[in-house]
């Protein structure tokens, strides 16, 4: 009896296959079962091609028709396998395949990350250059008294540094026995041309005339003026003392000589400057000065006179750059109301530069990678795609956009570090990776799975 269990238990096990298998050949569905072990894997591929559908922000959920994502609630885009990525695409398939480089936010998760956005506005961009500046002496304004002939100081007019002189005023007089004979020859030079000009001869009258001009000649050499000369001839006495002037008004900025000194010909007495008008160089960094034109306004603020600006022109922009504080010299020159500036007085310099009208947008909406410049731009409500732009100008807090934005683009402004994080988790068109991160041809992991609500999110929706 044993024996016979032994054998029937078998038999009756290999009489149910054949049953079952004769039902399913004649079903059809034998066919789709046995397709799993064909050397050739043509029905695998045949279930693979099967559409699945994703979504765009939780990549793991996978559902085999078209809906909505059970967590955040948007629609779900076709899932592209391997060999349709690598056929050629068509226009959908290519939307569908840039869309995964979007990112989508419900509107707790904007809450949430802090999320604001800002239109790309086409208007006038006025960037400030602001700068540091030194005042110094206007050069063409400035002057030394020098002895034209040698002698001894007998009187000073200037008494000490930073009294004021004119020119019709003399700054002092020098005794000079040099020119004491001179005017002395000039005299009878004088009383020669008045005997000599009844002269029958004309050769002997001319010479007379002569004579005059060439002693007078002698004088201005010495620094005489031609005012002083006539003096000089109604006179008919030469004077002691030679009246020396400055050659413009302004103030003693150094005096070299005291009273009585003895002086050769051409040493300095006074150094004269005109502060009427000054000089202010400012120095304004290399990738600013580009935008520096002669002839533009700048405004001068000095901590002497707090909330009392000056204001001047640029005059000239130095041909060199200064190599320690990598720095361009320009020249502004400005009238010196009251002499409030001072020589070697330190200002501050504000210099408005109008670039036009240009897309600008909030600095805080454009992240560098250190390789490119990256926006977020909202397409539709909630949904973010990265873009590239060139950047120009930068304000204060606003920067130009050269490309990639046209006016009215929303960008991103706040939370943009968020969003690209998001990105980079679930495989999107982020930037770059961060150095020193190996992918080793691998793709990121997908994005952890927010807390779900029980009656909308199955564990079968999810492809783990």
């Amino acid at each position: 009896m044993a024996l016979n269990k032994k054998i029937a238990l078998p038999m009756v096990i290999l009489v149910l296959a054949v049953v079952v298998a004769s039902w399913l050949y004649r079903s059809g569905k034998m066919s789709k079962v046995s397709g799993w072990f064909k050397s050739d894997g043509t029905a695998k591929q045949e279930l693979s091609a099967k559409p699945v559908y994703t979504c765009p922000m939780h990549p793991f959920i996978i559902k085999d028709k078209p809906g909505v994502c059970p967590i955040c609630g948007m629609e779900l885009i076709k899932k592209l396998n391997d060999a349709q990525t690598a056929a050629p695409q068509t226009p959908e398939q290519k939307q569908q395949a840039a869309m995964l480089g979007h990112v989508a936010l419900s509107p707790t998760q904007r809450v949430m990350a802090n999320v604001a956005t800002a239109e790309a506005r086409q208007e006038d961009l006025n960037r400030e250059i602001n700068a540091v500046g030194i005042v110094q002496y206007d050069q063409s304004r400035q002057a030394k008294v020098t002895a034209w002939i040698a002698g001894r100081i007998d009187k000073l007019h200037v008494s000490a540094v930073g009294d004021y002189v004119g020119r019709n005023r003399p700054v002092a007089e020098v005794y000079s026995p040099d020119l004491l004979a001179s005017q002395q020859e000039y005299l009878l030079a004088i009383k020669s041309r008045e005997q000599l000009k009844d002269s029958p001869i004309p050769s002997i009258a001319q010479n007379g005339e002569g004579l005059v001009q060439s002693a007078k000649q002698r004088l201005m050499l010495f620094g005489v003026k031609e005012s002083q000369i006539a003096q000089l001839e109604k006179a008919g006495k030469p004077n002691i003392r030679l009246p020396i002037y400055t050659p413009l008004s302004g103030v003693v900025i150094e005096k070299m000589v005291q009273q009585g000194q003895y002086v050769n010909t051409g040493d300095v007495l006074f150094n004269i400057a005109d502060l009427s008008r000054v000089w202010v160089e400012i120095e304004v960094y290399e990738n600013e000065f580009p935008n520096i034109r002669i002839g533009q306004r700048v405004e001068i603020q000095s901590q002497s006179f707090p909330g009392k600006p000056f204001s001047g022109r640029i005059a000239f922009i130095y041909p060199f750059l200064d190599p320690k504080t990598r720095t361009v010299k320009a020249r502004v020159e400005m009238a010196n109301p009251g002499l409030k500036l001072k020589p070697d007085m330190f200002v501050r310099a504000s210099v408005k530069v109008a670039l036009g009208k240009t897309i600008v947008v909030p600095v805080t909406a454009v992240m560098d990678t250190g390789k490119r410049q990256v926006a977020w731009v909202e397409t539709s409500p909630g949904m973010f795609e990265p873009r590239d732009v060139q950047l120009g100008q930068r304000t204060d807090d606003r920067v130009q956009v050269l490309s990639g934005l046209k006016p009215g683009d929303k960008v991103a402004v706040s939370g943009a570090y968020l969003i690209d994080s998001e990105s980079q988790l679930k495989g999107g068109g982020g930037h770059e990776n961060m150095p020193g991160m190996k992918m080793d041809g691998q793709k990121p992991a997908p994005a952890a799975p927010a807390p779900a609500k029980k009656d909308t999110l199955k564990m079968d929706d999810m492809k783990m």
